[in-house]
């Protein structure tokens, strides 16, 4: 077995010839204390750190950084000039009440978050090979062009499909191009291959939401090939980590993130516990983040990766609110006949929407529900999937109150 493309990629963007613990880990303390140094030097957001730091485990006694301090003061987090910033992201949206948060990326954030897509992607991805892409794709360095510039280095097509077609303009695209790869949601996948078949397919790589048991299940049987999981997230450049062909977990970029993980009172908990990821990102040029809490909530498996590959390996992600959406999903995609579904809270009662592939009988799909949330009253309406018909979320998956 290969060891990850990761391997590689440190290795050739730090100039070392080999990598292990000890290597990344000195690595690691090298950029944070350069990072502490200049936020010292040049007074901004984290001034009132110390300059620099003798060991790794002294992160653990740093503040955190929340939500909050992203939306209140970003300008002040910003470490390069605003004409070095080449693009902004923001969670605003028109539903917004208060400040929102704001990430600035410099054309070489940008530059190494390609890169990583390369060494995440080419592990499924080769020479010739047409790659649908259903993330969005909102203008220059959005994360659909993001990946699909990292598709064509690697030689091969991106299909620029975005995640608002119709499940008839994914069919017909699918028999058009005949993309043998995926990359996009993985709800969004299973509910294509179920509504369009598998076609072309053979291989997937999924982020963006969290992956319930049973829609990997699905997915993978489907298809016959194992999925490809990965991790990012807008704070740490919209890429952090990456499956290798043990797939047994997500290899993190250590050399531009170091990760902890804290249990409810913040403290470190050990390699295999479950608590919430807190990132400091060493390897952004813009808006370096140090101790952030992404409210995402995983482990660092602790076992060496059968790959070889040094860095750490996260296991599954998924934020903590989000807990009865992925558990009411896990019950309801084991039901093969399921396209998709929609579930919201109004006047005390549990509204589930499913589109199916065929009709079928709600009392089925009641008992699953039931098993996640026994004590609710729950209204279930079935819907025929039609060609004509969208996902029914947007972007990620939610429980919550209707509108």
């Amino acid at each position: 077995m290969n060891p990850s493309r990761l391997d590689a990629l440190i290795r050739e963007q730090e100039q070392v010839d080999t990598l292990d613990r000890e290597r990344i880990e000195a690595i690691q303390l090298k950029k944070l204390n350069r990072l502490l140094a200049r936020e010292k030097e040049r007074g901004g957001f984290y001034r009132d750190l110390p300059g620099s730091l003798s060991s790794l485990s002294q992160l653990a006694s740093l503040p955190f950084t929340t939500d909050e301090d992203l939306a209140h003061h970003a300008p002040a987090m910003l470490l390069t000039s605003q004409s070095e910033v080449q693009r902004v992201l923001s969670d605003a949206t028109s539903g917004t009440t208060g400040a929102a948060k704001r990430v600035f990326y410099t054309e070489g954030d940008l530059e190494n978050t390609v890169r990583l897509y390369m060494a995440g992607l080419g592990e499924l991805i080769f020479p010739g090979s047409i790659t649908m892409i259903c993330f969005p794709f909102s203008g220059p360095f959005g994360l659909g062009e993001l990946i699909a510039e990292a598709v064509t280095r690697l030689g091969a097509k991106p299909l620029k499909l975005g995640p608002g077609l119709s499940y008839g303009e994914y069919r017909q695209a699918m028999e058009r191009e005949q993309p043998d790869t995926f990359v996009g949601m993985p709800v969004q996948l299973l509910s294509i291959l179920r509504f369009c078949g598998w076609g072309s397919l053979r291989r997937a790589l999924v982020s963006g939401d969290a992956c319930p048991d049973s829609v990997i299940r699905g997915c993978e049987e489907i298809l016959g090939a194992k999925l490809f999981p990965h991790y990012g997230s807008r704070e740490m450049g919209m890429a952090g980590a990456i499956t290798c062909p043990a797939h047994e977990g997500m290899h993190l970029r250590e050399h531009a993130v170091i990760a902890e993980i804290i249990d409810s009172d913040g403290r470190v908990l050990p390699h295999g516990a479950l608590g919430e990821l807190v990132i400091t990102t060493i390897g952004m040029e813009a808006l370096p983040l140090i101790r952030y809490r992404t409210g995402d909530y995983t482990r660092i498996l602790p076992a060496p990766c059968p790959c070889g590959c040094a860095a750490i390996r996260l296991d599954r992600l998924q934020r903590k609110e989000a807990s009865g959406i992925v558990a009411l999903d896990d019950a309801l995609f084991s039901v093969k006949g399921l396209v998709d579904c929609r579930a919201a809270r109004q006047d005390g009662v549990l509204d589930i929407l499913a589109l199916t592939l065929h009709p079928m009988d709600e009392a089925l799909l009641f008992r699953q529900v039931r098993s996640v949330f026994p004590e609710d009253e729950i209204r279930i309406t079935c819907s025929p999937a039609e060609a004509s018909g969208h996902a029914l979320y947007g972007g990620k998956r939610s429980l919550h109150p209707a509108p």
